[in-house]
């Protein structure tokens, strides 16, 4: 509670003021009462003015029973609370009425024969919207809306493009005992929420997701645009393949090796699409998951804020705490490693973004949410630098040639005929060099090949692919894709930041 002087700072979404106890209209402070233990609790002033004046109260112990019994008698449940005298810095005496967040949502008023919930909304309480009492209603029920059991049976839809997913990505195989296991199907045999949402001929309708490449820096022409919905997993893949097809990765040959310069970081979209696609509120008909793609970043928003104000503000990644609206829905994507349960989607769309060779700090992504929008914006870190400035700035970083043994490559494939021995008779992840053939003459310095090189691009892109994820993207064993990388390390293109675990690759760029 801060004060200053004789005043508080101002009314705001924990706490309201009031100058006296209303006794005739008791609805006027008993919403408040309501909206605090529907949202996150907070505390009434009574004997504190509209200004934020401690005027104090003519009869504290009275307006203390009064209080006590008002809520007792018209609030359904009854919420925790409690009424604390305190006194002002200019010694007067007003109450604190503190009402804890509730479990048992929606808190009801019963007054003048009308039934109302309300919630806190910036330094007002409002009545609570339909939507938004039937999400009272199930946080209430210590429910959520993905985990609702529908009357479709599970005879009547696939799973294929789930079970496709699962094995690629999680390491494990298939089972039909998984849809239970995961919440997708009940017991005896119904589908929840989430199950619909999962299944290949998903007929969830908010499940839709709009995509448009605009000409220039806000909403005028459109370039291209697409409409998702069904499958949320198809979503995600449509959406990822939808901005791909829509940005731009300029490159540069270097002596050794293709310099990409993506626009935006290939981790950062997934996590971006991932994070709108699970936490989005869908009891919130009629609205949907919109990507819109300008010149100079890529807006993601989605229906279900974290803020209590119905404007937006600025998110912090690093004091956020991690709520999920929709638990069956992550922990699905969870098994299947598009996310982690600790909930660090924000933070690495930051890390990932500033990996991006051409990142600067003023190309940082940003994140906004109201009490009904959650919006994601990550910066092009290549925006103001047209195809001369993109190739002077690859070119500020070409390497002086340094001579290595094992940078020189036989040209030949075919070696003489004395020798009997030609490229196939050693593994296809083995460079034959100058030191396996001291007596042939003719080599040079090589570019990396075309396996190396398709890794360079894949790590520049999203520098935390395992080595099992790029052996899938390369079609290659992990093997093979151990050699390379180790290969290019000691050519010091690459270079592994912190542990095998938790670290990540970084294509290093000489000046």
């Amino acid at each position: 509670m801060e004060t200053i002087d004789t005043r508080f700072v101002s009314e705001c979404t924990t706490y309201d003021f009031k100058r006296e106890l209303d006794r005739k209209k008791k609805n006027s402070w008993l919403k408040s009462v309501s909206a605090f233990a529907n949202t996150n609790g907070g505390s009434l002033y009574f004997g504190v003015d509209n200004d934020g004046q401690v005027i104090g109260l003519a009869d504290v112990q009275s307006d203390t029973e009064f209080i006590s019994e008002a809520i007792n008698a018209y609030l359904d449940p009854i919420p925790v609370f409690s009424i604390n005298p305190q006194k002002g810095i200019n010694g007067k005496i007003f109450l604190d009425l503190n009402v804890a967040a509730g479990r048992q949502t929606p808190y009801y008023v019963n007054t003048d024969g009308r039934k109302m919930a309300y919630i806190r909304s910036g330094n007002e309480s409002i009545p609570a919207t339909s939507h938004q009492l039937f999400n009272l209603v199930l946080k209430g029920s210590n429910m959520s809306w993905d985990s609702l059991v529908t009357t479709v049976e599970r005879s009547k839809h696939t799973f294929t493009f789930l079970e496709r997913e699962f094995n690629e990505r999680s390491g494990g195989r298939w089972e039909e005992s998984l849809l239970e296991s995961f919440g997708l199907v009940t017991g005896d045999g119904f589908l929840t929420n989430a199950g619909l949402l999962f299944a290949d001929a998903c007929p969830i309708k908010q499940s839709r997701v709009y995509c448009t490449r605009w000409a220039g820096l806000d909403k005028g022409d459109t370039i291209n645009d697409a409409e998702f919905y069904g499958n949320i997993l198809m979503n995600l893949r449509d959406c990822k393949a939808f901005i791909k097809a829509n940005t731009a990765v300029p490159w540069f040959k270097l002596p050794d090796y293709r310099l990409n310069l993506p626009e935006y970081s290939e981790r950062s979209i997934e996590e971006m699409c991932v994070n709108h696609l699970i936490h989005r509120d869908y009891t919130e008909l009629g609205a949907e998951v919109a990507i819109n793609i300008y010149d100079d970043r890529i807006e993601t928003t989605s229906p279900g804020g974290i803020k209590e104000s119905s404007d937006l503000e600025r998110v912090d990644p690093s004091a956020t705490v991690s709520y999920r609206r929709n638990p069956v829905i992550a922990e699905v994507f969870s098994q299947l490693k598009y996310m982690e349960k600790r909930g660090s989607g924000l933070r690495k769309i930051i890390e990932a973004t500033s990996i991006l060779p051409t990142y600067k700090e003023d190309r940082k992504p940003f994140f906004r949410s109201s009490r009904s929008f959650f919006f994601t914006t990550i910066l092009n870190v290549n925006y103001g630098m047209d195809r001369a400035a993109l190739e002077s700035f690859a070119d500020s970083r070409r390497p002086e040639p340094e001579y290595r043994p094992e940078d020189e490559i036989i040209i030949s494939k075919t070696y003489p005929d004395s020798s009997g021995v030609t490229q196939k008779d050693y593994p296809e992840n083995h460079s034959i060099t100058q030191i396996d053939y001291p007596e042939t003459s003719r080599v040079e310095r090589k570019a990396i090949c075309k396996t190396a090189q398709a890794i360079v691009d894949l790590l520049v892109s999203d520098s935390r692919l395992t080595r099992a994820d790029l052996a899938k993207r390369i079609g290659k064993t992990e093997d093979t894709v151990k050699h390379h990388l180790k290969v290019l390390q000691i050519k010091g293109i690459i270079q592994r930041i912190g542990s095998d675990r938790s670290g990540y690759w970084k294509v290093l760029l000489k000046r």
